[in-house]
């Protein structure tokens, strides 16, 4: 059986909502909706692939502190098979707290980030992603094992976020071995040198086959071998929280490569789970299921 498969930190999230103001050193402010989720990143990305049906595993560090057990629930709750490359005995997971106000937020954040790769961990993430459809590639240091899951056909997919030092010199091994790269404008300018979403679309046809770059709220703009064209976003959905966004996008995309949908409507399929995601507050409480999915595509085109 096929799968997608990714390796990655997580991330859990303590949202503190409709917060009337920060408190200052030695206040105490309430708020009456808190909740606690899994953060965004690659893990929300398969997540919201398995809440569409899709076959998923991650590589990740879990202890056996509340905040690993919350999140291995969550994962299998949504049929993600994790794998534990963690053998401490501390918190391995990201926490943050984040207090949204009505027109800002703020962030207090524990943990180290990305994982560690040393050799171990890079043996376990490669035995467990041996023969899958779909690797979803981070920053972090698993370069060899992409290389390997490249060779022997995998399909990989390279979503990496900002950095105030994205460039190709940097991100070169990483992006040679993509087979799609999905920046948003931002950063699709910033690697490129451009000026524009469409001048880095222009440029990056220079290395990618077949190219993305979303452009926020107004869809994603892609190019193949007919040439440019725009995928806009999907009007029905009001934007409430653009958290998880990208991470959502990228599910769709990937469950259209997964189900060999084609280049175009793997983009229209992003911008569906990512419109949707936008919905909620937090990076996974608004998603679509399979059956919304196929609907929604379906009623783009009737």
């Amino acid at each position: 059986m096929s799968f997608i498969v990714g390796a990655a930190s997580t991330n859990v999230d303590l949202l503190y909502e409709n917060m009337p103001r920060i408190p200052a050193p030695g206040e105490e402010v309430y708020t009456n909706r808190f909740s606690l989720q899994l953060g965004g990143g690659l893990p929300a990305t398969l997540i919201n692939l398995g809440r569409l049906g899709i076959p998923t595993k991650i590589a990740t560090e879990l202890g056996e502190d509340l905040f690993s057990r919350f999140a291995k629930e969550q994962f299998e709750n949504s049929r993600v098979s994790p794998i534990n490359l963690y053998h401490g005995d501390q918190i391995p997971v990201n926490i943050t707290s984040a207090i949204i106000l009505k027109d800002d937020r703020s962030f207090v954040s524990y943990g180290k980030g990305d994982l560690e790769s040393d050799q171990a961990a890079q043996d376990a993430f490669y035995q467990l992603a041996k023969g899958a459809k779909i690797c979803l590639m981070s920053a972090g240091g698993f370069l060899d094992v992409y290389r390997k899951l490249k060779s022997e056909g995998t399909t990989m997919v390279l979503d990496m976020g900002w950095d105030d030092n994205l460039s190709f010199d940097k991100y070169g091994a990483l992006l040679a071995l993509a087979d799609y790269y999905t920046p948003n404008q931002k950063e699709a300018m910033k690697l490129t040198g451009s000026d524009s979403p469409r001048a880095a679309a222009e440029l990056l046809r220079r290395h990618f086959a077949h190219v993305i770059v979303k452009v926020d709220k107004d869809g994603c703009i892609g190019v193949d071998e007919d040439g440019e064209f725009f995928c806009p976003s999907v009007e029905r959905f009001v934007n409430i929280d653009s958290t998880g966004a990208g991470d959502a996008f990228l599910a769709g995309f990937c469950y259209g490569l997964y189900r060999d949908r084609s280049f175009r409507e793997c983009i229209e399929f992003g911008n569906i789970t990512g419109g949707k995601a936008v919905t909620a507050v937090g990076a996974l409480s608004a998603y679509v299921t399979e059956e919304e999915l196929l609907a929604i595509h379906a009623s783009m085109h009737a």
